[in-house]
């Protein structure tokens, strides 16, 4: 396994070790060793999720009240997202920046970001799949969202899919309601550095 620490401290990009032969493909998503090794703490396993999604469907801009947050390694199955996270902890450096990865079935990359970062996945062709490990579980009163399409966040989310057919987003009701980063901020809700 790779990793490589993205622009945002906290968030890492993993490219596993591929064996393929005429069967098929065989790797390691996730190893304890190397990832406490990388990035220098364990994660905590609570719960495991997976979400299929048509192209052009945009999930997030999701992130938990810190304490106590919510870590999250993710990983596509099938098809491909443009993954982005965004560093939402007040006092950070790299406070309100984003970083992305694309996440596909060819690369087989995975994300991890810590505690107190945002994150946000949109699906580049139909069916795609994503399974992500979660430090706690999921609890309502927690979550917070920002709107994906926030002007000030700048995020240059693609237009055309993997097959280069034009995307159109698709948001849920509470993503399409949700605040923007100057609202959050001056709610006072974000997570500090």
């Amino acid at each position: 396994m790779e990793f490589r620490e993205l622009r945002i401290a906290g968030a890492w990009e993993i490219t596993p070790r591929t064996f393929g032969d005429d069967r098929g493909v065989f790797l390691e998503w996730f190893k304890d060793s190397a990832f406490r090794a990388a990035v220098g703490a364990p994660l905590e396993l609570k719960q495991a999720n997976c979400s299929v999604s048509a192209a052009g469907v945009l999930r997030g801009v999701h992130f938990t009240d810190n304490p106590p947050g919510q870590a999250k390694y993710v990983t596509c199955v099938r098809g491909a997202f443009l993954d982005v996270i965004v560093d939402l902890r007040v006092g950070s450096p790299t406070f309100g920046q984003w970083d992305s990865v694309l996440i596909d079935d060819v690369d087989r990359r995975a994300v991890y970001l810590a505690e107190g970062l945002g994150h946000a996945i949109l699906s580049l062709e139909d069916s795609s799949t994503v399974m992500y490990l979660c430090s706690i579980e999921y609890t309502p009163t927690l979550d917070r969202d920002l709107h994906p399409l926030d002007p000030d966040l700048a995020i240059d989310w693609p237009t055309v899919g993997r097959d280069g057919t034009p995307l159109t987003y698709q948001l849920s009701e509470k993503d399409t309601a949700a605040p923007s980063l100057a609202q959050l901020v001056e709610a006072g809700v974000l997570p500090r550095y």
